[in-house]
């Protein structure tokens, strides 16, 4: 398995939104493209607390690219994106890491 980790950085007070896009809509499409969340995370003490964390799981760097593209492609991402995004862009920036476990991992 590769998980990834990703952390979304909010413009002040973007957060609602953000969370909101995921709950009510990502989640459901993710489902549609067979993409595995391990959870999700907002930050109770650390640098900014405008910030969503996540990590999903890939069997592979393909199956990664293959599902990744045909989600962030899909009609109805690109529609519910920019529907979510009417009253103001939500994201600052996106940083993202592909993590492999190792050998003594609790989660492999």
């Amino acid at each position: 398995m590769i998980y990834e980790v990703r952390v979304y950085r909010c413009l002040p007070g973007r957060l609602p939104a953000l969370l909101n896009r995921f709950q009510n809509t990502t989640l459901k499409l993710w489902e549609k493209h067979a993409i595995h969340q391990v959870g999700f995370f907002t930050t109770l003490i650390g640098e900014s607390n405008q910030e969503l964390t996540y990590i999903l799981a890939w069997e592979s760097m393909a199956d990664r690219e293959t599902k990744w593209n045909a989600f962030q492609s899909d009609p109805d991402w690109i529609e519910a994106r920019a529907k979510s995004e009417e009253s103001g862009q939500i994201l600052a920036n996106i940083a993202s890491q592909l993590l492999v476990p190792t050998a003594f991992s609790a989660l492999k």
